[in-house]
């Protein structure tokens, strides 16, 4: 695998030198003081690490990565994953390393932290009006003529405010603005053609801005698979390319311009309705990227992006797995048909569904801050004290934010994963 110009691999790799310590939940004492290079050289297995735990499996990673490449070249798409999903270098390198054009961020911290690690193209899936933020990019794209940004507007006070804040600062390489369209009941987005053409002439009019795009984000408009989801969905994308060639003939992009949309769970949609408009050498216009910002895709799970994505065993002959799992241990029986284990909300994602038991017969009903309730049939004698269960998981982007050292094992469902690396993550 070809290695990416995109992020500075000795940063990267420097990670691995940090210091295991008593702020890493779950690790073993017996690995504080040492290296994380050191430690995994061991090949330590999961069941050496405390509980609760959250593990992630290598082969699955590897696995979803090369599916998500493969599918996004067929379709005719780059990706951006969305790296606000891990917040893991590490992880972002072995996306860039299949080929990913560029990392999406949503808050200029993020953007920032990339910078560290030398993250060379980054999209900010957000409107950035923050001075201080503003300020810093002035003089970051001033500095590093090589570093690509792009950033969302979708109102003419996005502009005006971007523009007073890069006056302030002097700003001297114009900021890549792609116009953001959204949708009735969606999140942000300027809410008609008509006004994101408003907002791609104030783009155009500006000296600190260039127009650089379009795009926005349809999972806001569904969250299923039903006609009436799909067809929202695939109606705004219509309308997202249909403002991409409004601003093309009106000549108002440079010489080249990104349509991006993201997600996880519509994925195949988004390359129906937008794919298309790809045209890398500008033959039937302004040479056009579209850039699929698909976050989850990395990990997937057991529970939301299982049912809802198009790429699981009933639609894709190459689905993705889910590559992240709970660990924890039975600590009470108070009464019969229940157990309580040692993880809670502060360890495991519960916004999308609550974990599955994957090694037991029963269900989680609830999560305390620091306690699951197990339920099983009154009679059985499973999941004893001390006894660990595997849980599966719904939705990476609430489970990483809650570890910032999480084990990386060989497999995890072997009698005994082994450990062969430990992945910072950073909220």
């Amino acid at each position: 695998m070809e290695v990416s110009t995109l992020i500075d691999t000795h940063a990267v790799n420097a990670l691995r030198a940090r210091t295991i310590g008593p702020e890493h939940k779950s690790v073993p004492p017996h690995a504080w003081g040492r290296s994380i290079e050191e430690f995994v050289r061991e090949a330590p297995s999961a069941t050496s690490f405390q509980t609760p735990l959250l593990t992630l499996d290598d082969k699955r990673i590897t696995h979803n990565i090369e599916v998500m490449a493969a599918w996004a070249a067929e379709a005719g798409v780059k990706l951006a994953p969305h790296g606000k999903t891990t917040m893991a270098p590490a992880l972002w390198k072995r996306q860039l390393d299949s080929g990913s054009w560029a990392i999406t961020l949503a808050t200029i911290w993020q953007v920032q932290l990339a910078r560290t690690f030398g993250v060379q193209r980054i999209m900010l899936a957000n409107a950035l009006v923050d001075p201080v933020g503003l300020a810093w990019l002035a003089r970051e794209l001033t500095e590093h003529p090589e570093f690509e940004f792009y950033c969302w507007a979708d109102g003419l006070g996005t502009v005006e405010a971007m523009n007073a804040a890069l006056s302030d600062a002097g700003a001297t390489r114009p900021v890549h603005v792609v116009v953001e369209l959204g949708g009735e009941h969606g999140r942000t987005g300027a809410r008609t053609i008509d006004e994101a053409r408003a907002v791609a002439d104030a783009v155009a009019a500006s000296p600190r801005l260039a127009l650089a795009g379009v795009g926005g984000y349809e999972g806001a408009l569904s969250h299923d698979r039903s006609e009436a989801g799909l067809k929202a969905v695939a109606d705004y994308l219509d309308a997202v390319a249909t403002l991409h060639r409004e601003l093309d003939a009106a000549g108002l992009y440079g010489e080249h311009a990104v349509v991006t949309a993201g997600g996880s769970a519509y994925q195949d949609i988004v390359a129906a309705h937008l794919a298309p408009l790809a045209d890398e050498d500008g033959a039937r216009g302004v040479a056009t990227t579209v850039v699929l910002r698909s976050g989850a895709y990395i990990i997937h799970d057991d529970g939301f992006y299982s049912q809802i994505s198009p790429m699981i065993p009933s639609r894709s002959d190459h689905p993705l797995e889910a590559a992240m799992h709970g660990w924890a241990r039975v600590v009470s029986r108070p009464e019969p048909g229940l157990a309580l284990l040692d993880a809670g909300k502060r360890d495991l994602p519960y916004d999308e569904g609550l974990p599955t038991p994957q090694s037991v017969d029963g269900e989680i009903t609830a999560l305390n801050d620091q306690h699951a309730f197990l339920r099983f049939a009154p009679d059985a004698s499973a999941a004893p004290i001390g006894s660990v269960v595997r849980l599966g998981l719904s939705h990476p982007c609430t489970a990483f934010d809650k570890w910032r050292l999480i084990p990386l094992v060989d497999d995890a469902g072997s009698d005994d994963p082994r450990v062969v690396d430990l992945v910072h993550t950073f909220f």
